[in-house]
């Protein structure tokens, strides 16, 4: 990737090449070791949690919540998925959570998570 510059008139100045490499990627994504337990059974799961996906909210996948065998609830209204440009996203809106014991290290924590179906 080339990176250009310029000065406060806007003169062009020379051109400088950015590499990209395996460590800048992993510098991106940062995951946590959490335990997700289902409220009903106090059975559970843990898992790696990918940490800023720049997601508003929590969400799992509907193939996750089945294998765990966690209890999905219907909401009353379905929640529409814009993408980061602000258009609508293709796939199905959100139309399940999931109420779940999440555990970091000490911490616990009751919260509704939202099911999403898998991206094509």
């Amino acid at each position: 990737m080339e990176v250009g510059t310029s000065d406060s008139e806007g003169t062009k100045k020379k051109k400088a090449k950015v590499r990209k490499t395996k460590e800048d990627e992993s510098l991106r994504e940062i995951t946590i070791k959490i335990r997700l337990e289902r409220i009903n059974t106090q059975e559970g799961v843990t898992v790696e949690a990918l940490l800023d996906s720049s997601t508003t909210g929590l969400v799992m996948s509907l193939e996750f919540a089945r294998k765990q065998e966690f209890r999905l609830k219907k909401i009353n209204r379905s929640i529409y998925i814009r993408n980061i440009d602000g258009s609508f996203n293709q796939e199905r809106p959100i139309e399940y959570i999931v109420e779940v014991n999440i555990y970091y290290q000490k911490h616990r924590e009751k919260i509704e998570i939202d099911v999403i179906e898998e991206q094509k």
